[in-house]
């Protein structure tokens, strides 16, 4: 004892509690980390593009879907989550429409590597079939292209490709939009389905702009109701077949 003090660690009691405080911390430990893991943010957003067919007597007619339709018929695995995910979580269609797995497919984004969600719209149509549809991540296939990406940068071109000769990139109807992930707590995902029945067919916006917009946004608002451009008198809003999904990004 120096001037009265006990120097630290001299006492048995001191060195008793301190060997007790340290054995309550090491059984917390695992406790907390584990605590810790769970309450951390998802790191990947898996965005599943779901594309279906109908070929009847009359016409050729795909659309595609990234967030279930209103209605439940068609569906779309798009999720955050701790997984990579592999395979397209898509359902099977309703009778008239079928999924073509070809032109399906899934990205996964990590909400890590960058400030900014940039979904790549890209629009591809053929003439001989007189049908458009839509990627906002790559076909199975590779054929159609799209470059949807999470990074530092804010895209304001999309990054589509050129078709596969019988279907041709629409630069006019393809978009780009960026999404500040610091924003809010939510990237709400807004699917625009329009249709065409003088020409017998549908196609989709997630990034559109004008007559043929899609709300898609980051908020701190979980939306439940897509927001939609009116279509035109050639393309009509089709309510049932849009829909929004918000995934948390905290």
């Amino acid at each position: 004892m120096a001037g009265g003090v006990l120097a630290p660690g001299a006492h048995p009691v001191h060195k008793r509690l301190t060997a007790a405080l340290g054995v309550v911390a090491l059984s917390l430990g695992p406790g907390l980390a584990d605590a810790a893991a769970a309450e951390a943010p998802a790191p990947y957003l898996n965005l599943h593009q779901c594309l279906y067919y109908s070929a009847s007597a009359s016409a050729s007619d795909h659309f595609t879907t990234f967030v279930p339709s209103r209605d439940g018929r068609f569906l779309a695995g798009t999720n955050v989550s701790g997984t990579v995910d592999r395979t397209p979580g898509c359902g099977g269609g309703d009778g008239n429409f079928g999924l073509v797995p070809l032109l399906s497919g899934v990205k996964t984004l990590d909400l890590r590597s960058g400030r900014y969600l940039n979904p790549h719209q890209c629009t591809y149509y053929s003439s001989s079939a007189d049908n458009y549809f839509n990627t906002v991540v790559p076909s199975s296939d590779g054929r159609f292209a799209a470059g949807t990406n999470v990074s530092g940068t804010a895209d304001r071109t999309p990054g589509c490709g050129s078709g596969d000769g019988n279907y041709f990139l629409v630069p006019a109807l393809s978009y780009a939009r960026t999404l500040d992930l610091t924003a809010g707590a939510h990237v709400n995902l807004h699917q625009c389905l329009y249709y065409s029945a003088a020409h017998t067919d549908h196609f989709t916006t997630v990034a559109g702009d004008g007559p043929y917009a899609a709300g898609s946004d980051v908020s701190g608002t979980a939306d439940t109701t897509p927001d939609c451009g009116p279509g035109t008198a050639a393309y009509e809003s089709i309510p049932l077949l849009s829909g929004a999904k918000p995934l948390p990004l905290r």
